[in-house]
């Protein structure tokens, strides 16, 4: 897998709650109400509030986001950072801070905690799920070089 995370399955299970199988084989829960927030006048999300409306979210075509009726729409990306974040578990984001914060280049992060450049890449790029065992060497990576400082 090359790309960004697609959507396979996507189920209303409650009050802006969504149960998301992913092409990674992952699936998540996700709670959407921290994407739509308090009811306000003008907002288009505030349509969410409305049971009704927020069951009539649907895939589209291509597994990049989900789409409800009036053209609001999320992005695949979004919701899978989310979901990951839900569930306690880093995103490409989370990653690419990690990369920064220490300094690393592509080549640097590999050698630092025992992978290919290839999969540095890919987990920074989001083509691939960070494995919770990889999020652990990086945090023990960090641990140690705070150490060591």
């Amino acid at each position: 897998m090359n790309h960004a995370p697609q959507i396979r399955k996507a189920e209303i299970t409650g009050p802006f709650q969504v149960t998301i199988e992913w092409s990674t084989g992952e699936t998540f829960v996700t709670d959407l109400s921290s994407t739509t927030g308090p009811k306000r006048e003008g907002d288009p999300f505030a349509a969410f509030h409305d049971p009704a409306i927020f069951a009539q979210a649907q895939s589209d075509d291509w597994g990049d986001g989900l789409s409800w009726p009036g053209g609001l729409d999320l992005g695949a990306d979004q919701l899978y950072n989310l979901g990951r974040q839900q569930a306690g578990l880093p995103t490409r984001e989370d990653f690419a801070v990690w990369m920064e914060r220490n300094r690393l280049s592509l080549n640097q992060a590999a050698q630092a905690i025992g992978m290919t450049r290839r999969m540095i890449a890919y987990y920074k790029s989001g083509a691939r799920p960070i494995p919770k065992t990889v999020w652990l060497a990086c945090i023990g990576y960090e641990s140690l070089q705070h150490e060591a400082a």
